[in-house]
């Protein structure tokens, strides 16, 4: 077990807790967590989410020193799970959100206030690089209007969602806002509301980034 395992460890059984715990909380399946306790995944991704399920500073958790804190009082870190799930089920989450509690998601950790329809994806693709790379989580707000420039999750009559920029592009005769959806790759296509019917989904609120090899 390494240093950073064993800080896990002693932080989750000071707290009470199980192994399947902190696992559900952080998102995550218990031999997964029970991995990173023991030190065999030596560099976890999912140590932002781990410092909040364990109720921990994270800069302890990489490196075992506390803060010095001088007349400063410690802030609560509000923690919400949002379900991580597929590009299939995007397409259709208006219908499923309402019983996402019991449909056995992996989960995401996030200090937003969020709605309860917010949701996770995994980028798949390279439609969207170079700033969005495949294996990267956006977290997805279906509540939050977009703005000219954001990015969106849509779904244009296929089974699958797409996400793309959003493009106003104006208002038609019925002065309904007509907009395109921007791939940020040159070698695919926009879509248009003008030629398809596009649905928005959802305006993404956060992108996570991993570390990548060089």
């Amino acid at each position: 077990m390494n240093n950073l395992g064993k800080r896990i460890k002693a932080r989750r059984e000071e707290l009470g807790l199980t192994q399947q715990e902190i696992a559900e909380k952080v998102g995550i399946k218990q031999q997964s967590y029970q991995a990173i306790e023991s030190g065999e995944t030596k560099k976890p991704r999912n140590l932002y989410e781990l410092s909040i399920a364990l109720k921990c500073d994270l800069a302890w958790l990489l490196s075992g020193k506390e803060k010095e804190i001088n007349n400063v009082e410690m802030i609560k870190i509000i923690s919400h799970q949002v379900p991580l799930i597929s590009y299939v089920q995007a397409g259709i989450w208006r219908e499923i959100c309402e019983i996402k509690d019991s449909t056995g998601f992996d989960y995401v950790m996030t200090s937003l206030e969020l709605s309860e329809k917010a949701f996770a994806l995994e980028i798949k693709g390279d439609s969207m690089e170079p700033e969005f790379k495949e294996g990267d989580i956006i977290i997805v707000d279906p509540i939050v209007k977009p703005m000219p420039g954001e990015f969106v999750v849509a779904i244009n009559g296929d089974a699958e969602a797409t996400f793309k920029k959003y493009r106003e592009i104006g208002y038609d005769n019925f002065e309904r806002m007509q907009f395109e959806l921007v791939p940020l790759n040159p070698d695919y296509t926009t879509l248009s509301s003008l030629k398809q019917d596009i649905k928005l989904i959802g305006t993404m609120v956060e992108h996570r980034i991993f570390r990548r090899k060089r």
